[in-house]
């Protein structure tokens, strides 16, 4: 039960005839105390009791009645707070009182829905890109379906979510969510989940809706694999190889036009005649900023993406035609398979493919190969540099044994 008692404090000037009265507030192990603004002298506080008398001056009737006041007020606060549910905090409890806000028990799924508006705002203005803004939304969508489960609730605030509540979401997404009659998903696309609730909730710390990161004590770490990419030999088998079908000469060229630009889906979809710069040499660039990361990428034009921008010029708004992601990866199965390539072909084995055979296999310095690319920081380029030592590796040992044999 609280406590509340009301105390004279001690005059550091004793030639002064008055002393403020204090309240003093104990719960439990807590205790804090608070000025009331109210001042009498000790020789008075004392012959009334501390004021509990029979009063008979007006000055120390208003001095009571305040104090009953506000300690009425401190119970009915009080009363709020233990039928809410929510921890008693006498600190909180004190600023309450002095009318100083304090921040509110946000649940996560709020701080989810508040970044999202806010992304969908980035998204507007061309900042991020939509299947980014799609990933947040599932990444909602997957917590509040973990909290139904484990919990029983619909939501739960920030300031109760745990160590244990993280790594039994982990679990849960790991082992038992679904997506697309699929059960589970893998480590790295739950690591990119989490880092997606603590990016959130850093945002929620910014605009001082929560006093913490629950999600800082995570530590999952991404698995990194080999990207897979074409060879010189591979790609030109690509750009050589005589088709007949319209569908897969327009999917060979958006591909060929990405292995040698780098640019992701969204990016190389969105460019159009204004990404095209001559620069005071007479050189050809395409200029844009990355979806993903706002993050400029400028990449000088081969004569391979030339001829693919010519062919296609004044046929559509892009500078290549569009289509759809799923057509994409469906058709390049059957490229791979007429070009007899052994290896999977997505939108992205077309930019593993710029970052490994066409720039850094040629010696393009790393730094350039990274601002190309769009990369935020250098160490997402040198992935594909260490991918490249161990190719030079397997090349040299074929090479020690042609020498051994010789």
């Amino acid at each position: 039960m609280l406590k509340v008692y009301f105390y004279l404090k001690s005059r550091k000037d004793q030639e002064e005839k008055e002393s403020l009265i204090c309240a003093r507030l104990s719960y439990q192990q807590q205790t804090t105390a608070l000025s009331t603004g109210k001042y009498i002298s000790k020789e008075r506080w004392n012959f009334t009791n501390k004021l509990r008398n029979v009063l008979k001056l007006e000055k120390e009737k208003i001095i009571r009645q305040s104090l009953d006041l506000l300690h009425l007020s401190i119970d009915k606060k009080f009363n709020k707070i233990i039928l809410s549910g929510n921890p008693v905090s006498l600190k909180n409890l004190k600023k309450d009182l002095k009318g100083i806000k304090t921040p509110t028990a946000i649940s996560i799924i709020d701080i989810m829905e508040t970044y999202i508006n806010y992304f969908k705002k980035k998204v507007s203005i061309s900042e991020r890109s939509k299947p980014s803004l799609q990933k947040y939304s599932r990444s909602r969508d997957l917590i509040r379906v973990f909290i139904q489960n484990e919990y029983n609730k619909t939501d739960i605030a920030s300031s109760k979510i745990s160590s244990s509540f993280i790594y039994k979401l982990e679990s849960f997404l790991k082992f038992e969510s679904s997506f697309k009659n699929r059960t589970g998903i893998k480590n790295n696309s739950v690591v990119k989940y989490i880092r997606m609730y603590k990016t959130a909730c850093n945002f929620a710390l910014k605009m001082d809706l929560i006093n913490k990161n629950p999600f800082n004590v995570y530590d999952g770490k991404i698995i990194e694999k080999d990207a897979v990419y074409l060879s010189q030999r591979e790609l030109n088998a690509i750009q050589l190889k005589k088709i007949k079908l319209k569908r897969l000469q327009k999917i060979r060229d958006i591909f060929i036009f990405c292995c040698y630009t780098g640019y992701a889906p969204i990016d190389a979809l969105s460019l159009t005649a204004d990404n095209l710069i001559t620069d005071n040499n007479n050189f050809s660039w395409i200029m844009t900023t990355r979806a993903k990361t706002s993050t400029s990428s400028n990449v000088p034009i081969l004569p391979p993406v030339q001829e693919i921008i010519d062919r296609y010029k004044g046929m559509q708004t892009g500078l290549i035609p569009s289509i759809s992601n799923q057509k994409m990866n469906q058709y390049l199965k059957e490229l791979a398979l007429m070009c007899k390539i052994n290896k999977k072909l997505t939108w992205y084995t077309a930019r593993h493919t710029f970052a490994t055979t066409v720039t850094l296999g040629n010696g393009v310095r790393i730094e350039n190969v990274s601002s190309m690319m769009g990369h935020s920081n250098i160490l997402q380029t040198q992935h594909y540099a260490k991918i490249l030592d161990r190719n030079v590796k397997k090349d040299m040992l074929k090479l020690i044994k042609k020498y051994r044999d010789f």
